[in-house]
């Protein structure tokens, strides 16, 4: 689990930058995710490596935020992408998921209907 110095990383007061990836939102890919995830550090809402932009992974390195979270609802997780190994965390600010209304993969409207072939 995680060492002391990974859970120092973790802002818990920093929001969400909102409910879903910032990047596929701002018309940078392809427009849709598979699942979300959230950096620890700053509350950046990014799509995961099964997403076609993989933008968590990419603002996790350039950013050097290397701590992220599931932003998908039900799942408390933690994860260090430096180190590819689970921690555990404190309690972030809320939201801690996307809307339970948004699907997945979403959002509503943008997903094409060969979705699953278009995964990492």
């Amino acid at each position: 689990m995680a060492q002391h110095d990974d859970v120092t990383r973790i802002d818990p007061s920093a929001p969400p930058s909102g409910p879903g990836c910032a990047e596929c939102s701002a018309g940078d890919g392809p427009g849709w995710w598979f699942h979300l995830r959230r950096c620890a550090a700053c509350g950046h809402i990014g799509c995961c490596d099964s997403s076609p932009g993989q933008h968590a992974t990419a603002h996790a390195q350039g950013a050097g935020h290397p701590l992220m979270t599931s932003f998908e609802p039900g799942e408390e997780w933690f994860w260090n992408t430096e180190t590819e190994q689970l921690l555990e965390g404190p309690e972030l600010a809320p939201p801690t998921s996307h809307p339970s209304s948004q699907p997945t993969p979403g959002p509503e409207g943008m997903v094409p209907a060969d979705w699953e072939r278009q995964l990492h």
